[in-house]
């Protein structure tokens, strides 16, 4: 109220002075809760925000860590597989294979250089080691971590319609 008005009520003695104090004191206390709601409102949805944020970070992390463990847990299944499955690679025959750009070679037998031209043998890597494998272990190996095995020959089971040299049969036992 403005004071003129509050003047001419005080005087017909239509209003009290306590009341209007009371009212002004009251509208003071509103527009004072009103601002600091605004504030509250503001800090609390921040603070929600931020936990928010927070749990999604923490979330994040979590599913690293447990691709982490998931990652070497794997390493360690095919590491086992390769130490229990391995096959003594002795021999006087050299085996010429690649791993990535490089032309490797490994000394075997004569049984397993065709075992390996046959794909019944595998070569798996392990950490700087070529280890020799039966093809069913090293399927299990590629399903696991494909990157460890170097080698393993797939038995072509039907030459192609029109492949011109299909007539043309490719020695087991050539050595390169």
């Amino acid at each position: 109220m403005s004071n003129a008005l509050k003047d001419q009520l005080l005087k017909a003695g239509l209003a009290d002075a306590k009341k209007l104090k009371a009212i002004k004191k009251d509208k003071h206390k509103q527009k004072v809760q009103a601002g600091k709601k605004a504030v509250v409102n503001e800090a609390s949805l921040l603070a929600e925000q931020k936990r928010q944020q927070q749990v999604e970070r923490d979330r994040q992390l979590n599913q690293e860590k447990q691709a982490l463990l998931q990652q070497k847990a794997i390493a360690a299944q095919v590491k086992q597989l390769i130490e229990t499955h391995s096959i003594n690679a002795k021999g006087e025959v050299a085996y010429n294979f690649t791993d990535g750009t490089l032309v490797k070679r490994l000394y075997v037998n004569a049984k397993l250089h065709d075992e390996l031209s046959r794909g019944l043998v595998a070569i798996a890597k392990q950490d700087d080691n070529y280890v020799l494998v039966p093809a069913a272990v090293a399927e299990k190996i590629s399903q696991r971590q494909p990157e460890s095995i170097v080698l393993l020959n797939v038995k072509q089971q039907q030459p192609e319609e029109d492949d011109p040299y299909a007539e043309f049969q490719v020695p087991d036992d050539l050595m390169w």
